[in-house]
């Protein structure tokens, strides 16, 4: 008999977004020194700009599934100011 599958790891937005909303719930608490608050603080702020950068690639990736006239289908694109080599 086999293994049973392990769970599927979160992917990289998911796992950004645990990790914020862990951050917010622990700031709300109002229990972190300033020290820790304040790197929690950048932190988040890094994070939320690693979502909106997935939520904004997912976007486009549907508007290029929809938008087309014949039909979906998945074509490669860029981010503004992305390097096409790099995938950055």
């Amino acid at each position: 008999m086999s293994p049973a599958p392990k769970k599927a790891e979160k992917s990289g937005f998911e796992a950004s977004l645990a990790e914020l909303e862990a951050l917010v719930a622990r700031m709300e608490s109002g229990e972190l020194p300033l020290d820790e608050a304040l790197r929690s603080f950048e932190r988040g702020v890094a994070l939320t700009r690693e979502c909106q950068s997935a939520l904004q690639a997912a976007q486009l990736r549907v508007q290029q599934l929809v938008e087309r006239p014949e039909g979906p289908a998945v074509e490669p694109f860029e981010l503004p100011g992305e390097d096409p080599v790099a995938g950055r």
